[in-house]
């Protein structure tokens, strides 16, 4: 009965030894996936007695007196400010360092954005978190501590993000110079009640396979779970091409087939003429998924679809973003 007793002992002392060896396997592995970017500095800030936070990357060798621009990310449901930056590869990154920008990915409240959906299931949304005056703050400290340039704000957002960046072309346009959503549509309650019709240059990128965003509209899911409802990508282009005065659609033109075993091809529409240089471009990916086109692929794609690698989302973005300037 002992030699039972010290066997089964040695077995849990094995098994216990084990679960400790893959949990701080585990925890390594967070630490390693999670590690700061280079330049990369936390910070927080209280807005509507919340303790914000947010990540941010300075380019080499920073100085306020430069009054760089300032680009916001948002990140998608689910993650939070790092995640924006692994999903972009470390891509704004780098060309923040390159062309002297600063780039700052804040968190959402238990990792969502108050986008204007009113779903219940998120407390974001529940208690009406005010996010658009957390963005607002986050414009106002890096004006006056950093020294940003205030006409040279932007914002870009992915999925939850990107429907954020909706939000906050329609309630602060007029402290944005630019905007660019990849992943998403506008909801049904913006597009039906947007508070705002200043022109504002934005830019679109969308998967035409997206499993949970669908290109004609409808309801947002994630498997089984229903996540309110968006209007088709031809309604949300069509609506910014009004809002914009844009009075001329060119062709739609394909880009090359860099990768042609991704299983994508990646079209370009552009709407000019638009009211104070307020331009509108699509940019429609077949075949793509829930993805950031170039990016990191979170998820398999079974479940969010397939990453285009025939375009770099970082690069396009920061090219149409940088053209503008809010005011002229």
């Amino acid at each position: 009965m002992s030699r039972m007793l010290n066997h089964r002992r040695s077995v849990l002392v094995i098994a216990v030894g084990l679960l400790l060896l893959i949990g701080v396997a585990g925890y390594l592995s967070f630490l390693e996936s999670h590690r700061p970017y280079p330049s990369d500095v936390r910070g927080s800030i209280r807005v509507g007695g919340l303790e914000r936070t947010y990540i941010v990357h300075f380019p080499p060798n920073f100085s306020k007196d430069e009054h760089p621009p300032l680009l916001i990310a948002l990140h998608g449901g689910g993650g939070a400010g790092f995640d924006m930056e692994r999903l972009t590869r470390g891509g704004l990154n780098t060309l923040a360092d390159r062309e002297r920008f600063v780039v700052v990915y804040p968190d959402g409240i238990e990792r969502h954005w108050n986008d204007g959906r009113n779903l219940s299931r998120y407390r974001a949304q529940r208690e009406n978190i005010d996010d658009v005056a957390f963005i607002s703050a986050l414009i106002d400290l890096f004006v006056t501590k950093y020294g940003v340039n205030g006409s040279r704000i932007y914002v870009t957002g992915m999925s939850n993000g990107g429907l954020m960046t909706y939000r906050l072309a329609c309630e602060i346009p007029e402290r944005l110079a630019a905007v660019a959503i990849v992943g998403v549509s506008m909801s049904e309650n913006l597009y039906n009640d947007c508070p705002s019709d200043s022109p504002l240059p934005i830019l679109m990128i969308l998967g035409t396979d997206d499993p949970l965003v669908p290109w004609n509209g409808g309801e947002l899911h994630f498997g089984p779970i229903e996540l309110g409802r968006v209007v088709s990508i031809e309604k949300t282009v069509g609506y910014w091409a009004v809002r914009n005065g844009c009075t001329v659609r060119h062709e739609r033109e394909y880009l090359p087939d860099i990768d042609p075993e991704d299983g994508t091809r990646v079209w370009v529409e552009r709407y000019s003429n638009c009211t104070d240089e307020a331009e509108l471009v699509l940019y429609g990916i077949e075949g793509g998924g829930h993805t950031w086109p170039g990016g990191y692929q979170y998820l398999p794609q079974s479940i969010i679809g397939r990453t285009s690698r025939d375009m770099d989302a970082n690069e396009i973005i920061w090219e149409f973003l940088s053209g503008h300037r809010r005011n002229g």
